[in-house]
């Protein structure tokens, strides 16, 4: 065990008796569901969670399918080194297992009713608070138009701004690199809103998110022909908040049905667990079921539903393990959403993560294609019904969660291939001169004579581009670091191929000399500054040697449920490479492979490395990362230990450094 300082009461062990029961935390109707961020061995009640909807239901009018925590305080600001409560990029993205730097220059649209007047300052509040890069009208990512795409905005309304937070904030946590496009539309009429969507389209968005939904009526096939019906658009809509049961524009043909699943951390392989969010007793959760009015789109095939069935795939949608949200119009800052109006966006940004859709062909069909590139949710149900697949999740296909949730960004590619191979050679790795030029020729063939092949690229350096016509990258390299370059090749019949290498652009004229840029390295000072730290973590007792000198920082160790965090901000200069590196120590009380303490690498918000109390080993570890892709920016470098309820698991971090050249 830990020794404690003086004043610092050791906490008893106990065994982990209850290490396979989720995390609980109990709900208004008296269930108990796991809480955002807990652990496995996290079994203690919390207090009953509750929500509000934030769009009241008028007549003739689609309500939004945003949900917010009532049992939470909302924090207009955060302590120093406090994070908000509810999931963050970090963990969306290690939950689906999605890439942090692809999404370069695709353009996703919100699609809302009313004003939010706060909506680029709040979005721009969430995206410093996680390290996401400035997404603003004067960079050119954010952009905020009415449903005739002018500047003429509705008349505000709070619920409906809490909605567009919502959607803003979620795609900026899935794919940061995305530029955001919110068209508001002048009332939440289906007339409206489809317009808007039409607009989205027009003014180029490849990708359409939909948090909204109404009962079903007999309008809505001519509605799918008005509204839905855009070939090589990505667009997703909720499923609904009210368990089974469907809602339009979900059931429209033409479209992703998004619903809706509770998201846990647990102590398997994925570090994570799935289940419908829902009970069998139905009410609130995610929506489901058969249409009564739109055709069965070609590419289902479930045998108990002649007509349409919602959904198509899922992701987090229950409030009681929610999302960390920022609204200030209608809402006091920080607060915990859910509701399907939170997967319908998560799943349109893994969209724009997967590259442009391929002309002709509708994405709903692409994750029937790929379903072994999903995460099978087969547990849980939102009501009961026959047959029972539409309202219980089992192996497979099922109503309330679909085919899945995103297990990376493969099954949101083209499904439609008719037997193609397209190749693309590589190029091999790249080097250009920060400031230099650059034209790189692609090639690629199609197995099939006649094709034309439409080029995207992924991870570019700063300043190239590609033609999509001739796969020709050119451009003025003006931002120095390596880059993870990906380019792929699509024909007409949706078939795709891709390459990756590595390009480098090295800095210019001198101007990085080698220089050490974190302060108080090995934490010799005897205190934290400038590293802001938990109480207690820089250390120098003698029971965990430093790697040299006396003190170093020392996360966990304590036998009880218990986070320590160490995180330091730092601005790389422009046109440098960049190296963080550290030597990590960890012991542990525990055995055997399973992992039950984690300490959490980041850089902003790129997750680096994941250590374990599985990692455990004699003496220190030298770990260094590439930060060359920081290089112009404030980056906050940041170590977060979690450990649960009983057997130690120390990390020990000493002799840190963030070397230039």
């Amino acid at each position: 065990m830990r020794f404690h300082a003086p004043g610092r009461p050791r906490l008893p062990r106990a065994r982990k008796l209850l290490a396979v029961l989720p995390a609980l935390a109990m709900t208004t109707a008296g269930l108990f569901v796991a809480a955002p961020g807990a652990t496995a061995a996290d079994t203690a009640p919390h207090s009953p969670v509750t929500t509000k909807r934030l769009c009241a239901s008028h007549p003739g009018e689609m309500a939004c399918l945003a949900l917010a925590r009532t049992d939470l305080p909302q924090q207009s600001t955060l302590a120093p080194n406090a994070t908000p409560s509810g999931y963050g990029p970090g963990d969306l993205a290690a939950a689906y297992n999605l890439p942090t730097s692809a999404g370069s220059g695709a353009t996703v649209a919100i699609v809302d009713a009313n004003d939010d007047p706060n909506a680029e300052s709040d979005l721009a509040a969430y995206r410093s608070q996680y390290g996401l890069p400035a997404c603003t009208t004067a960079n050119g990512c954010f952009k905020k138009v009415d449903q005739r795409g002018g500047t003429s905005y509705p008349s505000a309304d709070s619920g409906w701004a809490g909605e567009i937070s919502l959607d803003v904030d979620m795609v900026s946590a899935v794919c940061p690199n995305c530029h955001i496009l919110l068209v508001e539309a002048d009332s939440a009429t289906m007339e409206n809103l489809g317009a808007a969507v039409n607009t989205a389209v027009s003014l180029g968005a490849k990708y359409v998110s939909n948090s909204y939904g109404g009962s079903e009526d007999s309008t809505d096939p001519s509605s799918d022909a008005s509204y839905f019906n855009h070939p090589g658009v990505a667009i997703t809509v909720s499923s609904g908040d009210s368990g089974y049961g469907v809602e339009y524009p979900a059931a429209s043909q033409y479209v992703t049905a998004v619903g809706g699943t509770s998201l846990n951390r647990a102590s398997t392989t994925r570090g994570w667990s799935e289940k419908v969010w829902g009970t069998t007793s139905g009410g609130n959760g995610a929506g489901s079921g058969c249409s009564a009015y739109d055709p069965k789109p070609s590419w289902q095939h479930d045998t108990g539903c002649a007509k349409r069935t919602v959904a198509d795939v899922s992701a987090v949608a229950d409030p009681a393990t929610g999302v960390a949200v920022y609204q200030t119009y209608g809402g006091s800052g920080w607060n915990v959403y859910g509701g399907t109006s939170a997967s319908a966006p998560i799943v349109a940004a893994v969209y724009a993560l997967a590259g442009t859709p391929a002309s002709g062909t509708n994405p709903a069909s692409y994750p029937y294609a790929h379903t072994s590139a999903l995460y099978d949710v087969t547990s849980g149900a939102n009501g009961s019904c026959s047959p029972s697949y539409l309202c219980t999740a089992g192996s497979g296909y099922d109503g309330p969660t679909g085919l899945g949730t995103p297990n990376g960004t493969a099954a949101f590619t083209s499904g439609s291939t008719g037997g193609n191979t397209v190749t693309v050679t590589s190029p091999g790795n790249q080097s250009t001169a920060q400031g230099g030029s650059a034209s790189l020729q692609i090639h690629a063939t199609d197995s099939a004579s006649g094709q034309t092949l439409t080029y995207g690229a992924s991870g570019l350096p700063t300043g190239l581009s590609v033609n999509s016509s001739t796969g020709l990258i050119t451009g003025t390299a003006t931002a120095a670091g390596t880059y993870s370059t990906t380019v792929t090749a699509t024909d007409t019949t949706g078939a795709s191929g891709s390459t990756t290498f590595t390009w480098t652009v090295t800095g210019t004229g001198g101007g990085c000399p080698a220089t050490q840029l974190l302060g108080n390295p090995g934490f010799e000072t005897g205190s934290a500054a400038p590293w802001s730290a938990t109480a207690g973590v820089v250390d120098n007792s003698g029971s965990e040697a430093a790697h040299a000198g006396s003190w170093k920082s020392w996360l966990d160790g304590y036998g009880s449920t218990h986070t320590d965090t160490l995180s330091q901000s730092v601005t790389v200069p422009q046109g440098c490479r960049a190296t963080l590196s550290f030597y990590l120590h960890i012991d542990t009380a525990e055995s055997g492979s399973t992992v039950y303490d984690k300490l959490t690498v980041q850089a902003g918000s790129t997750t680096l490395a994941t250590f374990s109390n599985v990692n455990a080993a004699a003496g220190y570890t030298l770990r260094s990362y590439d930060l060359s892709a920081f290089a112009g920016q404030t980056v906050t470098v940041k170590f977060t230990g979690t450990e649960d309820s009983s057997l130690q698991t120390s990390f020990v971090i000493d002799d840190t450094a963030l070397n230039i050249s």
